[in-house]
């Protein structure tokens, strides 16, 4: 193709030769098809993207904006502009790029609206923003084509909801836009791609990759715990990992959660805090001032070691970076993909991943990923089914900007997965509830937010500051309640959530951004602090933090249970060994359920290994059907391997126990009565009258706090709930936390996939390794006495091992 020779050309002055997928790339968009680039991190993706849509516009130049890129993060705009830029400056064409997100300036964004670039990168947030101006049509009316970066990342939320609705606008205007997907991983590549370009179209995938390898490396104890508990032996393997790091080699150290990367910067400066000049801590929590200077230290290699959570997860360009340590299990294959492509990032390129285990049964679980790889069994993502607060939202948008047409909506809905299946009734519910506050607010004006303009046949804003107010609020699908962490001279250090905050009193000492800070007051949604010297355990939590085991990797993992696991088998013995003297090693067609008698009563140990989310919804639903049969007070714990019920002493759970324990007849209705629903779906509320635009989160500089939100989301949860039973938010609020919170789609699946295992009922004289870990969350739960949770679990240890050794002696003899 003669299009493609200033392509080729830029990579013969770089000494680079095209891959097979990105010259396939370049010429199905130059032949107008879409689709999804299934490429992994690292190998050329961004170039496979927009190098053909630079061919065409410099064969065929013309006005407006041409090319829009979205990014589900800020800072990936800024490098993939540093990245775009190159061949354009090198080769001096005539094309220009531009960003716009929630950092950049007014005066700038102004002048996009009037002078666009060629192409604009942003986030899918700002793209919303741009739909509620009034010159939306203008802006888009010359668009070719929507590129979508880390497509499996947004897919499955509400920001892809909104990209769903925004592609819905973008080709009501032009029909023959093209759109392309980019992911590295994802399990449903097919349904991927059609969810990108839309139910119109048929999509090109194009698959492929460099000669880019994958090497998984596991720090190893030298012996472990026969009882392993959940993060016991993360820290215990420090010396290891310091000895094991190179100084001189650029690293990511990745954590699943903040307050874990927190603790690890803070170890690992202590062991070794001749390395701080070249040590830093990352994760979204902290000043995008200080996010940004570590990442360009990172780039320059300023920096070499850099503790980290998902915030550099995504496809932020470091090429320095040979070699990623992941703290704990990341309980997704396709999560440990992304954090291992952070290494190496470069076509050719070999990345290296170095785990380091929290608990002994962790080491299973890299075996878990080793053999979900190699089978190349990775999750997939799924679009959400109809969050009629995105849709609410994005109407107010429409109304805002081009101006909202029902049948228009109606046609371009139609065209989504999300939305496909979307009623006229439900449409029409919408309406309503935006012109007339639906059925139960009609005596309040403020929810009175559309009016329908007969000449034009849309439907508007009823006022400017309706309309002034709906754009401030279309950043709230990814706002958290969250309080401003500033030194008492102003310096900005990050953010805490409101929950945090609201326990601490004048003089508490936290650790915040690697930094020992005291609290010294609250003020305007801000926390002023000092720097400390005191010495503190107190660290942030943040709601959100604990992954769930997917259910590839679960099903991984009970494969590997049973298993030879060459080189690994001596180490291991001591902990799959005991659990076999003590107990059964559960094969993936048995089910073992556990029973321990203590003083505080019956214990049932439960193993489906499908992950706490699953397991924290079948032991509600058990203790429910229990109870049914004998009534009682039940106790629970749950991790990702299992579930416990503790009940009386006495309490026969085996004899009460039958087939229907499998059933899932009822099965939302039976959730329904065995948790407090109505307070999750309450709190899940919250959020959704945010995003639909209930809820005003306040004015920048100013914004509500988390109680306040809280109060006015709850009055009108009620008042729905008495006057509006059938209100569609209140039933997906109730939707979600079924989906979301319990994954009741998957405890389904659990329940079937059980009914056709043999149950193994085991009676143990002390905890096995399997139900120790279950054991320890219901003393950490419980534990109101003096004695600390290492020391209390350090001699309950010591006893159950000793009359493990003396059960043992007796059987051989």
């Amino acid at each position: 193709m003669n299009e493609l020779k200033p392509i080729h050309a830029f990579f013969h002055r770089r000494g680079w030769k095209a891959f097979p997928f990105q010259e396939e790339s370049w010429k199905s968009y130059l032949d107008g098809e879409s689709g999804l680039l299934h490429i992994p991190t690292g190998a050329g993706k961004t170039y496979a993207a927009v190098m053909g849509p630079f061919a065409k516009l410099l064969a065929r130049p013309s006005k407006g904006l041409k090319i829009l890129y979205l990014t589900p993060l800020r800072a990936l705009t800024r490098d993939l502009a540093t990245a775009i830029y190159e061949p354009i400056l090198q080769e001096k064409w005539p094309l220009k790029i531009d960003t716009r997100t929630g950092d950049t300036s007014f005066s700038q964004k102004k002048r996009q609206l009037f002078s666009p670039a060629d192409l604009l990168l942003t986030t899918p947030e700002s793209l919303a923003v741009l739909i509620s101006q009034h010159e939306a049509d203008e802006i888009f009316k010359n668009l070719q084509v929507v590129i979508l970066d880390e497509w499996h990342e947004l897919m499955a939320s509400k920001r892809g909801s909104l990209c769903e609705l925004s592609l819905s606008y973008l080709r009501s205007l032009n029909p023959d836009l093209q759109t392309w997907a980019l992911s590295a991983s994802v399990g449903n590549i097919e349904e991927a791609a059609k969810v990108a370009v839309g139910r119109s179209q048929e999509p090109r995938v194009i698959s492929g990759s460099s000669d880019r390898n994958l090497v998984l490396d596991c720090l190893l104890p030298q012996k472990i715990d026969r009882f392993p508990w959940a993060g016991h032996l993360g820290f215990a393997l420090k010396e290891q990992l310091i000895e094991e790091l190179d100084p001189e080699i650029s690293t990511l150290i990745f954590t699943n959660t903040r307050s874990q990367a927190e603790r690890w910067f803070e170890v690992m400066l202590e062991m070794a805090p001749h390395l701080a000049p070249v040590m830093a801590l990352h994760h979204s929590s902290l000043d995008r001032e200080e996010r940004e200077a570590v990442e360009e230290g990172v780039k320059n290699g300023s920096l070499k070691w850099v503790v980290a959570t998902s915030s550099l997860d995504l496809g932020v360009d470091f090429q320095p970076v040979e070699r990623v340590v992941q703290i704990g299990s990341p309980k997704m294959v396709a999560r440990m993909i992304q954090r291992a492509g952070r290494s190496a990032h470069r076509p050719g390129g070999k990345s290296r991943l170095l785990f380091v285990p929290t608990n002994s049964w962790e080491i299973l679980e890299l075996e878990a990923v080793k053999k979900a790889l190699k089978e190349k069994h990775i999750e997939p993502r799924r679009p959400l089914k109809k969050p009629m607060d995105v849709l609410l939202q994005h109407m107010m948008t429409l109304a805002c900007g081009p101006g909202l047409r029902l049948d228009e909506l109606w046609l371009s809905l139609k065209e989504t997965y999300s939305f496909s299946d979307i009623s006229q009734e439900e449409l029409n519910w919408c309406r309503q509830f935006l012109t007339r506050g639906g059925e139960t607010l009609q005596a309040y004006p403020q929810f009175h937010k559309l009016i329908y303009d007969e000449e034009e046949g849309k439907y508007r804003p009823a006022s400017p500051k309706i309309a002034q107010m709906h754009r401030m609020s279309i950043g709230t699908i990814v706002s958290r309640e969250s309080v401003q962490v500033s030194y008492t001279n102003r310096n900005r250090i990050g953010s805490v959530e409101e929950s945090f905050i609201s326990k601490l009193k004048k003089g508490d000492v936290f650790q915040f951004a690697g930094k020992k800070l005291e609290f010294v007051l609250l003020k305007d949604m801000t926390a002023y602090v000092r720097s400390s010297k005191a010495v503190t355990n107190v660290v942030p939590s943040w709601d959100g933090g604990r992954f769930p085991i997917s259910e590839t990797l679960g099903q991984a993992f009970r494969e590997v249970l049973t298993e030879k696991h060459p080189g690994l088998d001596r180490l291991l013995s001591p902990l799959l060994g005991t659990q076999k003297e003590v107990s059964v090693l559960p094969g993936a067609d048995i089910l073992l359920i556990e029973k321990w008698n203590s003083k505080e009563g019956d214990h049932i140990f439960v193993y489906p290994f499908e992950g706490r989310s699953v397991h924290e919804g079948l032991a509600q639903l058990w203790g429910y059907r229990f109870a049914r049969r004998a009534p009682t007070t039940f106790s629970f714990a749950v991790n990702d391997y299992g579930f416990e019920i503790t009940g009386p002493v006495d309490y026969d759970f085996e004899k009460l126990f039958d087939d229907d324990f499998f059933s899932d007849d009822n099965l939302v209705e039976e959730i329904g009565q065995s948790l407090q629903i109505g307070q999750l779906s309450q709190r899940q509320f919250r959020e959704i009258a945010k995003i639909a635009g209930l809820v005003f989160t306040g004015y920048p500089g100013s914004p509500k706090t988390g109680r306040q939100m809280q109060i006015s989301s709850s009055l009108l949860y009620e008042v729905f709930k008495k006057h509006e039973p059938n209100n569609l938010l209140i039933r997906q609020s109730f939707d979600e936390v079924l989906a979301n919170s319990l994954e009741s789609g998957r405890m389904r699946k659990t329940l079937q996939r059980l009914r056709k295992m043999k149950v193994r009922w085991v009676d143990l004289e002390t905890p096995s390794p399997l139900s120790f870990p279950l054991v320890v969350e219901n003393i950490a739960v419980g534990n109101l006495s003096n004695e600390s949770l290492e020391a209390k679990i350090a001699r309950l240890k010591k006893t159950w091992e000793k009359k493990n050794e003396d059960h043992g002696r007796e059987r051989r003899h």
